[in-house]
């Protein structure tokens, strides 16, 4: 009884002298986080009229934004979805299918709207860093409705409509 009691004390002893950095990081390696993918994209059904939604993108009133309601997603990915239709006061239309990852504050395009109601994927599919000005739907988005209280405060579609129907959380 005397030996166990003896290697107890000594193992006791033993872990005691190793340092805890080298403890902690052989337990953060067990646990490395897994590369980010990103899931297959479906593209929505196109912008009807009554499903859209106007937010504010700084102090120029006379273009407007527009988010689709019905486009709105959020993926397992982490990458919130949806469709922008912006309308000048000249009538010019634009509208995009677009996603954004909050974690890494960086957008990108899926798609663009054409005239005869069908998507055209976009050529560059490359995720860019969410910069710019007061007047870029993206910063807006960004800053004001879908990031601004971290990462992953946005669960859902409802939560995203939630926020543009109450105008962001300023």
């Amino acid at each position: 009884m005397g030996t166990l009691n003896a290697m107890k004390w000594f193992c006791v002893f033993a872990m005691a002298l190793v340092p805890a950095q080298l403890l902690a990081a052989g337990f953060d390696d067990a646990y490395e986080e897994k590369a980010w993918s990103e899931i297959e994209v479906q593209l929505p059904a196109f912008p009807e009229q009554g499903n859209l939604i106007q937010f504010q993108v700084g102090a120029v009133s006379d273009t407007k934004y527009m988010i689709d309601g019905a486009s709105l997603s959020v993926g397992s990915d982490g990458v919130l979805r949806y469709t922008v239709v912006v309308e000048s006061s000249a009538g010019a239309r634009n509208i995009s299918y677009e996603g954004m990852r909050c974690a890494t504050s960086e957008r990108r395009f899926y798609a663009f709207g054409q005239p005869d109601k069908t998507w055209s994927k976009a050529k560059s599919n490359q995720w860019v860093k969410i910069r710019g000005t007061t007047n870029n739907h993206h910063v807006e988005l960004f800053t004001t409705y879908f990031c601004s209280n971290g990462p992953y405060f946005i669960k859902d579609a409802s939560d995203m409509l939630r926020v543009l129907r109450q105008g962001g959380k300023r």
